[in-house]
This record gives C-alpha cells, sequence and structure tokens, in this order.
C-alpha cells in the first residue's frame, strides 16, 4: 500500500477535526416532567429533547406502565447556520405511589438527567363503598371554597360491579354558576373491600358567578345491568340507581388589592423554551414563552405579554398555541407564543422578560410571574441583509459623563472594527482559497465525467425529502419552512426562494403566510397554513436553472468582458 500524499494527509485530517467538532456541538438531551407530583390515578408527560436519536425507554417500565409515545422534530436557522433537534414525549402511568425517580436514560452516547415525581394515593382509591353496592357514585371538587369566577374542577366517578346494558350519568349545573362537561370519560378498573369495580371517570368545569354559598347537586345514574343468576332466579329487572351526596361550596368575592385583569388560579409558571444569546443585524431569531396556569381555561387567560425590544430591534408575535388538560381534578392550560426577533444593529440588545399578575387561590395573596430579560449579543449581519441602521446622536454625550464630538468620532470607530470577527473571516477566507486551489489542480488531472459522477450524488443526498417538507407544512414555523425550502431549491431566505419557484400559487402562499405572520393582529394564520399546504402538496415547482454560456475558455480564467 503507498503512503498517502501530503495533500491526503491534510484532507483527513480536516475531516477527523470536523469529526471532533461535530461531537463537541451535541447537545445534552434535555428531560422534564409536564408536573412534578400527580395522584396514583393519574398520569404524567416525559418530555426529552435531543438531537442525537430515540431515548430507549425500557428502564421506565419498572415503575410506570407507558402509552402515548410521540415524536416531533424542529429545524430552525440560528447564526447562519441549520439547526435540528426532535422532541419525544411517553405517558407515563404509575404503578404505585410515593416519591419515584425517572432514571436516566440512554439517548445516543449521552444520559438524560435522573427526576422525581411523588404520586400521592387518591381517595378515590379506597371509596366509601354503601353497604355491599353494585354500583355507586363519588363526587370531587378540587377547591371547596373558591373565588367568583375561578375555574372549579369537578370529577365524578361511577363505580359498578356488573356488567351494564345501558346508563346516564350526570350532574345538575347550580343556580349561580356555569357548568360544562369538558375532556373524554376515562375507564379504570378498580378492586375496593375484595370486589372488583369498574370504573368511569367523567370531568366537569364549574365556575361561579357570585359570592356566597353554592349548592352542588349529586351526581345521579340511572342503567341497567346485563343481571346474573340471583337476579334471573329472584325475579330482578337489572336496574341500578346510586346518587352522590351534594356538595355546598363557599364562594368567595374578588378580593380589594387583587391585580386586574382578575386571574385567579392555583399555579402559573412561565418559561423558556427558546431562547437565543446570539443574533444578527437584520436576522430573525426566535423567541418561545411557555405558560403553564393550573385552574384556568382557554377562555379565562388573558394572552401573554408582548416581548418589548424597544427601538433595537423588531418583535413579530405569532398566533398562541394552546393545549387544555386536567392536573389531577384541576384544570390545567399550557399556551405556547412564538415572537420573531430582528435586530436592528450591533451591539448588545435586551430584551425585559414577560411579567404577569395573578390571584394565588391556596395562599390567598397576589403574586407575579416573570422571566430573567433576555440579553442577545448581536454581530453585524451579512451585506444586504442588516435594515438602515437607527439614526443616533453622536455629539450628544452618555447621562453622567462629558464627551467631544472627536471623542464621538473615535467611539464610533472603534465600534465599527469588530477584530473577532474581522481575523475570522480572514481564516475562513484562506481556507476556502486553499481549498479552491486544490479542488482545481484535482479538475486538471481529472475526467470531466468523473468530475460529474462524484458531486451529482453526493449534493443530491443532502436535498430534504417532500416527507420533510410535508411534516414543516404541518408542524413548523415559516422560518424554518423557507430553511427547508432553500436547501430544496438550493438557494438561501424568503426572497431567493419566492424567486426561485415557478409556480405563481406557490409564490402567493408564501407571502401569505409571510402577512399573516407579520401583522399586527396576527392575521389569519391557520387559513394562511391551509392555503401553503395545498400550494405545495406535491412538493415545490422550481424554474429550470439556466445554462451557462459557453465561452469556450477554460474555467477560472477571465473572458475579457
Amino acid at each position: 500500500m503507498s503512503a498517502a500524499s501530503p495533500t491526503q494527509r491534510w484532507w483527513r485530517a480536516c475531516a477527523w477535526l470536523l469529526l471532533g467538532v461535530s461531537s463537541l456541538a451535541q447537545a445534552q438531551p434535555r428531560a422534564w416532567l409536564d408536573r412534578d407530583a400527580i395522584s396514583d390515578t393519574d398520569t404524567v408527560t416525559l418530555n426529552i429533547e435531543t438531537d442525537a436519536g430515540a431515548p430507549d425507554y425500557a428502564p421506565l417500565q419498572a415503575d410506570f406502565e407507558l402509552s402515548g409515545q410521540t415524536s416531533s422534530r424542529q429545524v430552525q436557522w440560528s447564526q447562519g447556520a441549520m439547526q435540528s433537534r426532535s422532541l419525544y414525549g411517553v405517558a407515563l402511568s404509575p404503578r404505585r405511589s410515593g416519591v419515584l425517580t425517572i432514571p436516566a436514560l440512554q439517548v445516543g452516547a449521552a444520559r438524560t438527567a435522573p427526576l422525581q415525581l411523588t404520586v400521592a394515593a387518591s381517595a378515590a382509591a379506597t371509596p366509601a363503598v354503601p353497604g355491599n353496592a353494585t354500583a355507586f357514585v363519588e363526587m370531587e371538587v378540587d377547591d371547596a371554597s373558591p373565588y367568583v369566577q375561578q375555574s372549579v374542577g369537578v370529577v365524578v366517578r361511577l363505580y359498578y360491579a356488573s356488567q351494564l346494558l345501558s346508563g346516564e350519568l350526570g350532574v345538575d349545573a347550580p343556580e349561580g354558576a356555569s357548568m360544562q362537561r369538558v375532556g373524554e370519560d376515562r375507564s379504570l378498573v378498580r378492586e375496593i373491600n375484595g370486589r372488583r369495580y369498574n370504573l368511569v371517570e367523567r370531568r366537569y368545569l364549574l365556575i361561579p358567578e357570585r359570592s356566597g354559598p353554592l349548592v352542588l347537586p349529586g351526581a345521579r345514574f340511572n342503567g341497567r345491568s346485563a343481571g346474573g343468576f340471583f337476579d334471573d332466579l329472584f325475579g330482578g329487572d337489572g336496574r341500578l340507581r346510586a346518587n352522590a351526596p351534594d356538595r355546598t361550596l363557599q364562594v368567595q368575592a374578588q378580593p380589594d388589592a387583587a391585580p386586574q385583569p382578575w386571574l385567579p388560579l392555583h399555579d402559573l409558571r412561565l418559561r423558556y423554551t427558546a431562547a437565543p444569546t446570539r443574533a444578527r443585524a437584520g436576522e430573525a431569531v426566535t423567541v418561545v414563552v411557555e405558560a403553564v396556569a393550573d385552574g384556568a381555561t382557554r377562555a379565562q387567560f388573558p394572552e401573554l405579554p408582548p416581548l418589548d425590544a424597544g427601538p433595537g430591534a423588531q418583535v413579530f408575535a405569532e398566533p398562541p398555541q394552546y393545549d387544555e388538560t386536567f392536573n389531577g381534578s384541576t384544570p390545567r392550560l399550557t399556551l405556547t407564543r412564538r415572537y420573531s426577533v430582528v435586530p436592528r444593529q450591533p451591539g448588545t440588545l435586551v430584551i425585559p422578560g414577560p411579567r404577569m399578575a395573578w390571584w394565588d387561590v391556596r395562599g390567598r395573596q397576589a403574586r407575579t410571574a416573570s422571566l430573567p430579560d433576555l440579553s442577545l449579543a448581536v454581530a453585524a449581519g451579512a451585506p444586504g441583509t442588516a435594515p438602515p441602521p437607527t439614526a443616533l446622536d453622536t455629539t450628544s454625550p452618555l447621562p453622567g459623563t462629558t464627551a467631544t464630538p472627536s471623542d464621538a468620532v473615535t467611539v464610533a470607530a472603534a465600534a465599527s472594527r469588530p477584530w473577532g470577527w474581522i481575523a475570522a473571516a480572514a481564516g475562513f477566507a484562506a481556507l476556502w482559497l486553499l481549498t479552491l486551489a486544490w479542488a482545481w489542480r484535482r479538475r486538471r488531472v481529472a475526467a470531466p465525467g468523473a468530475s460529474h459522477a462524484a458531486v451529482g450524488p453526493a449534493a443530491s443526498a443532502q436535498v430534504p425529502s417532500r416527507g420533510e417538507l410535508r411534516r414543516a407544512l404541518d408542524h413548523e414555523g415559516l422560518d424554518e419552512i423557507v430553511a427547508l425550502l432553500g436547501r430544496m431549491g438550493g438557494v438561501h431566505g424568503l426572497d431567493a426562494v419566492l424567486a426561485r419557484l415557478a409556480d405563481p400559487a406557490q409564490r402567493q402562499a408564501l407571502s401569505d403566510m409571510q402577512a399573516a405572520r407579520w401583522s399586527r393582529d396576527g392575521g389569519d394564520a391557520t387559513q394562511a397554513r391551509q392555503a401553503l399546504r395545498r400550494a405545495f402538496h406535491d412538493g415545490p415547482h422550481w424554474q429550470p436553472p439556466q445554462a451557462a454560456e459557453n465561452t469556450g475558455l477554460a474555467p477560472l480564467y477571465p473572458s475579457g468582458r
């Protein structure tokens, strides 16, 4: 075997260097639970965010039953590079009560951090059975002394020991309150006092409209069972009736010191699910804020406060996404909103964190949920991408200082010289020239047909599939869709994609989606996304590439024009 040439050894070293950099750049997988405490009759969702492949759920089966596994993929541009992350979710039903440990899970070559979950034994696990009843009903209220306009979760449970042919389960709305059924019925099996019962769990949402005593009628059940040996022997008709006792709630008036708008909750938590620290002038970065409110519905919860970046940037908000579930017997709302922040000029951009005032119904006091300020290091954008910089008064000194016009010129000149970026650009330019020279040398010694055969498959292997595009159209934002189309068309940016598309309907659908996203009121984003799916249902229609003019001259040789 002949020894490798200096050029081959140099390229092998570059390949190993790139592999090392990519392995270091791989982010540590992040795991979290949607709540830290549940009852033994409830479920909790484990979320894992990673870029290293699907996690191994096998260690979870010792303490949990697994169901509802989901996965989604997010692709976005950040600092001129494309980043891909996957989010995996699985629903966990505990096999026992107590403090359970979510073990560290293997995700690729890394492992997640262990988590703790508190599982409480629910009161419904050993209910008081009236005698040896074939069927009985119980009703649970999550707050016996709620406030006016507070969302109160009501859970009705029907236990029956024989097979049912028919039945009707319900509860009447009390005077002075509104009540509606929410979600789907849940079916379980429980053993109580040595007898096996089927369990149907139904949820309601009660909202008191005035203060004072509120009588909630007990849930009732009327049905007919399939009967059995003793029913046939003694002439039983198989009818079943059961009622839960009435409940009296003491509704409290709105406190005088309560913040406005009035927002009574059990808990409110805010967090960033995407919080960049770097950006470029004229290029959008994505900030995602999530609010989890225990004791609220979508109709009651106000909008998240807007991000205010001041004159240093433009902020465009997409319509919020809502998810309504239950935490035990308490309603839970998860609201997610994406913001696109476009810095106007290089420097440090500080975005104040959002704040929301609410009333703690358990602690009976006003509280404020807040997030820390975001600080972005904004670098100079690529030529032609940054918007016109805001005019600054360089003759006025900063507060508490004195300065002359010459000082202002000196400061402006120093700020305009980002030496770090200049050095990095020079290094990349030198590397590019070396690569270009090596490629030119190979082209002179290799056959033209072999060159095209080597380049064609490698380039086409990087083009995303139509399946990836369809998934992005269903779940991703406009930035991710444009980035994916740019990779498919070999261009970068929305304007370049629009110029490359040949179908007017596809160009119009992209323009409408951008207008709906950046409009002040959010626009009709749902209708725009549907139009986008219809326009790209069979993939993008690109304009044919223009053939290069054959001048008869060698490559890289000046044509003299």
